[in-house]
């Protein structure tokens, strides 16, 4: 072998560049070799290229092999669908020597296709770039499923510009592309490019060589479809297999309630009780309200949201008796709604047994009072075991009180037809619960309401008085005026005294409504000596005592004469000069008596009304003095 073929097998061996084969020709040339020794040599160098050009290309299939490789490797392992796809798009620019590779993927919502990946890009115009179908080089290529390859972008007039694409393309400075489709049988999904800034050819097998790739990036796109299709199923069947026991969890408190439901009311359960066993098996808090809303009134007993909370009303034969409203569970199944709707329907039920075992009580209550009023030879026995059966209390004192509304009527003075005995009836029903309430008695009379009711501990007449016309016009929204008898001792042991009783009560009501006191309650010990003229006991101690008694007990522990100061300067027409005459003493002693009489009785005792009173009570007290035995 010639030292210049061994020339040539050196350079082959260390893959030198091309330029480098012309050195051993052109060194023989220097050195006067002939023309034979030249034309071999020439034929040398023309096979050791056709040597290296092959070797240079298995070296290009044997990377291709391996980046294809890769890639199948890749898609087996496939986590990421943006990593493999990218990865993709980085291989093919690398292989085919390009500036730029990309990627794009079609969207059928909105008609058009957009960049998935790029590698290579510098412009942020282009990376965001959407093309309409049909547009642009890879619009033809998405059109006819065939790759497509331009050596001048703006040049080539095969494919149709469009200002926002060329901007793009010119903003990315592309000059040479070549894009290949992304196909899923016959569908096209995307397009593959490889692109360079400068004019140039792409060969067959580069053109090739991307369609490998773009096979291999469909088929990445069909596998991740496949496993989010996959994915969703079974995030589907979870979702079903949650509802399906949800629905079962459902199913099976509405059987719990519907059993608890029934056992309350078979037990006599009341409306609290539903709402307490409703809140255990829904998961909330459930309250019975007796005010509910327009919206919840009219949905015909289905139960409605309203903000967070659940709204079911509660009533019958077209009268709202109320709604049960559930907190804390805004999210509510509609078979928990029918178990809501239900515990109102039940509800409804109990109000109404209730209201009708009530009402029942409350007859039976007016007619035992009736007795008391109309007749008293009565049966002792029987009228006690009677009130025993209503637990009433029998032991402590009683006080019968007379009640009726008082409001502005019409100009005329009158109550509109059936106003009244519409008041009537809601002043008894008002009256007859808190008879119920107070362990009492309560029956419609004389055009308003009688009532007998136990003294609490520490109450008198007056304070009862006061109370019940607070509480029978709070329930009312009306002004109902009271008046109370003196209290009675075993009103059932001597029944006699209730009719008497109720007169004196009526006539301390007459008594507030003609000094303009409506909407008022009190006793005749409230009202003076008006009181005493309307008690039926005329109770003249207790009189006295509440008038002119400070007075009375201060000169009895200091061994003062205020009385009689109050006397003498009653006497003297309220002179104090005339009373000091009339005393033997200084007008200062008069002043400083009248001063601590004003600190007993309170500062209004000389006013017409309270000095009229007085000086009742010192004649009476004068003249029980001189009547009592010494």
């Amino acid at each position: 072998m010639s030292h210049e073929h061994v020339s040539y097998l050196e350079l082959l061996a260390r893959g030198a560049a091309t330029e480098a084969y012309d050195r051993p020709v052109l060194l023989a040339r220097a050195s006067g070799a002939g023309p034979e020794a030249l034309a071999g040599l020439e034929e040398a160098k023309q096979l050791a290229l056709r040597v290296r050009a092959e070797l240079e290309g298995r070296r290009r299939r044997e990377a291709e092999l391996s980046a294809l490789f890769a890639t199948a490797h890749d898609l087996a392992g496939l986590r990421d669908l943006d990593a493999v796809l990218r990865a993709i798009v980085q291989r093919a620019r690398s292989l085919l020597g390009t500036e730029v590779a990309y990627l794009s993927l079609n969207d059928p919502a909105a008609g058009d296709t957009y960049m998935r990946v790029t590698e290579g890009s510098v412009s942020a115009r282009f990376q965001q770039l959407r093309l309409g179908m049909g547009e642009g080089l890879g619009g033809l290529v998405a059109q006819t499923a065939r790759p497509y390859v331009t050596d001048d972008y703006f040049d080539d007039a095969r494919f149709q510009h469009t200002r926002t694409i060329d901007t793009a393309v010119r903003d990315e400075g592309l000059v040479a592309i070549l894009g290949v489709p992304l196909s899923l049988g016959s569908q096209v999904i995307g397009v593959l490019f490889a692109a360079d800034r400068r004019a140039r050819v792409f060969e067959r097998e580069q053109v090739a060589l991307l369609g490998s790739f773009a096979a291999h990036a469909a088929v990445a796109i069909d596998t991740a479809n496949l496993l989010a299709e996959t994915r969703s199923a079974l995030a589907e069947l979870e979702r079903a297999n949650d509802i399906i026991r949800e629905h079962s969890a459902v199913i099976e408190r509405a059987s719990e309630v519907h059993d608890r439901l029934s056992e309350l009311v078979l037990r006599g359960g009341g409306v609290h009780d539903v709402a307490e066993a409703v809140s255990e098996v829904l998961g909330g808090t459930v309250e019975f309200t007796e005010t509910t809303t327009v919206a919840a009134r009219r949905t015909g007993g289905h139960a409605v949201r309203e903000g967070d909370d659940w709204v079911a009303a509660v009533s019958a034969g077209g009268e709202h008796l109320g709604a049960l409203v559930l907190h804390g569970q805004p999210d509510l199944d509609p078979v928990d709604q029918r178990t809501l709707e239900r515990a109102a329907l039940v509800t409804s039920l109990l109000l109404l047994a209730r209201r009708s075992a009530g009402e029942a009580e409350q007859r039976v209550r007016g007619e035992l009072l009736d007795d008391l009023l109309d007749a008293p030879d009565r049966d002792h026995d029987l009228l006690r075991e009677r009130a025993a059966r209503l637990r009433t209390d029998s032991e402590a004192p009683h006080v019968v009180l007379a009640a009726r509304i008082d409001r502005a009527g019409p100009a005329d003075g009158g109550e509109p037809p059936g106003r009244e005995s519409a008041d009537r009836q809601r002043l008894w029903s008002a009256a007859s619960h808190l008879a119920a309430t107070r362990r009492g008695l309560a029956s419609a009379r004389d055009g308003g309401t009688v009532l007998l009711l136990p003294l609490g501990p520490g109450e008198d007449a007056a304070e009862l008085a006061r109370q019940t016309a607070r509480h029978l016009g709070g329930a009312l929204r009306e002004p109902v005026t009271v008046g109370a008898s003196a209290a009675l001792r075993d009103p059932l042991g001597r029944p006699g005294q209730v009719a008497g009783a109720y007169q004196e009560a009526r006539r301390c009501l007459e008594a507030l409504r003609l000094l303009h006191r409506a909407g008022e309650g009190a006793a005749a010990e409230d009202l003076g000596f008006l009181g005493l003229l309307l008690a039926g006991s005329r109770d003249i101690g207790g009189f006295v005592e509440r008038t002119i008694g400070q007075v009375v007990t201060y000169d009895g522990r200091r061994g003062t004469d205020l009385v009689r100061t109050l006397d003498a300067y009653f006497a003297s027409g309220m002179s104090p000069a005339r009373t000091k005459d009339t005393l033997h003493v200084h007008v200062n002693t008069v002043a400083q008596r009248l001063e601590r009489v004003g600190r007993l009785l309170g500062p209004d005792w000389q006013s017409p009304a309270r000095a009229l009173e007085i000086q009742l009570a010192l004649r009476l007290h004068a003249l029980s003095a001189a009547v009592t035995p010494r």
